[in-house]
């Protein structure tokens, strides 16, 4: 059987999205896949999708999700592999660039199998697909994923996430964040040591939101010994108290959490992502990484830079003169960000939209 010409002229009976982490990138890929859900209600969708990142989308009505668990190795490829046994797909949407992620493409049988135009088909994806999807130039992590989409003839001009908040999560979160308590959750850490900002930084805008605009600062993070020791370390530099829950919430708990906070503020992290997911206004920290690229994609009028600066030092050019999305990982970057210019940014996001 040929296969099907783009855009396609029909809803098709089935399509697999393959997009099995980060947590900011499942955040991104999200909207995709509810544009999929509204233009084409009848279509089945399965999402392969990580262990840890099933547990923030996977209750979504409507997707058959597959765990894909690479803590299992091989055996992660083969039970993959007898999941699909007697399947074929109308369409795949190869949305990961990673060698991983691309062998894990070769268990999906597809009749149309799509994924990033050369120029960014990274770790030689493109040799796992037979189409690109019409990605802009220099795109934004979601506007390229939102171009798989587009690109199979799907409206995305009004992005929607709807992430489900089960009951107990939001009772947690009102534990912590009573009503009319304006809160600022600072998760402080990103996957990548050479994205995260200073500990003095944090401390100091900690101290500036309580005594400035009388807030409840929450950190979160993950259980991990370093986010766990990082997080202590603002909590002992911060002369006003903060209430530390690193290592004490599940993605859920996170998400209602972030749903409750007045201002979030983050590096180039997930937690920055489901922010934006989640409609809370977020302060993002770039000096290694891109906010054009890689910004909280609604908030990225809310980013305290210093990407330019820190590029131009490392290599003698603007940004636009270099590979998109180049990143600094030299150390100190992080800390060319001032605290003034951070507490600044909160001013204006609490002056623009005061709680009411």
């Amino acid at each position: 059987m040929s296969r099907p010409s783009l855009p396609l002229a029909a809803a098709p009976e089935s399509i697999c999205i393959l997009r099995l982490s980060a947590v900011g990138d499942i955040c991104h890929t999200l909207p995709v896949v509810r544009a999929l859900q509204d233009h084409w209600p009848e279509t089945k969708l399965t999402w392969v999708i990580g262990r840890l990142e099933y547990g923030l989308v996977g209750d979504i009505p409507g997707i058959e999700f597959l765990v894909f668990d690479k803590a299992q190795g091989w055996r992660a490829y083969a039970a993959l592999r007898h999941a699909l046994r007697g399947r074929r797909f109308d369409v795949l949407l190869h949305m990961q660039m990673s060698l991983r992620a691309s062998l894990a493409s070769l268990m999906i049988p597809a009749r149309l199998r799509m994924g990033f135009p050369r120029p960014y088909a990274k770790d030689l994806q493109w040799l796992f697909t037979h189409c690109a999807a019409a990605v802009p130039k220099r795109p934004h992590v979601m506007d390229s994923l939102l171009a798989f989409a587009a690109t199979l003839g799907v409206p995305t001009a009004s992005p929607r996430w709807d992430i489900p908040l089960p009951e107990a999560a939001r009772d947690f979160a009102a534990e912590h964040i009573p009503v009319d308590t304006p809160t600022l959750l600072i998760s402080p850490c990103s996957s990548m040591a050479y994205r995260n900002w200073t500990i003095e930084g944090y401390a100091a805008v900690t101290d500036y939101a309580v005594e400035h605009h009388g807030m409840r600062v929450i950190l979160s993070g993950g259980p991990s010994d370093f986010e766990r020791q990082f997080a202590a370390a603002i909590a002992a530099r911060a002369r006003r108290p903060l209430f530390d829950l690193s290592g004490r919430t599940d993605l859920k708990q996170l998400a209602a959490l972030i749903a409750r906070a007045r201002v979030v503020l983050a590096p180039d992290s997930g937690p920055a992502h489901l922010a934006t997911a989640m409609g809370t206004p977020v302060i993002g920290l770039y000096a290694a990484t891109n906010p054009e690229r890689a910004g909280p994609w609604r908030d990225r009028g809310h980013v305290v830079s210093r990407y330019e600066e820190a590029v131009q030092a490392r290599y003698g050019k603007m940004p636009a003169q270099l590979p998109w999305g180049i990143r600094v990982r030299d150390a100190g970057t992080m800390a060319r960000i001032p605290a003034d210019a951070v507490c600044a940014m909160l001013d204006r996001i609490l002056r623009e939209a005061p709680s009411s």
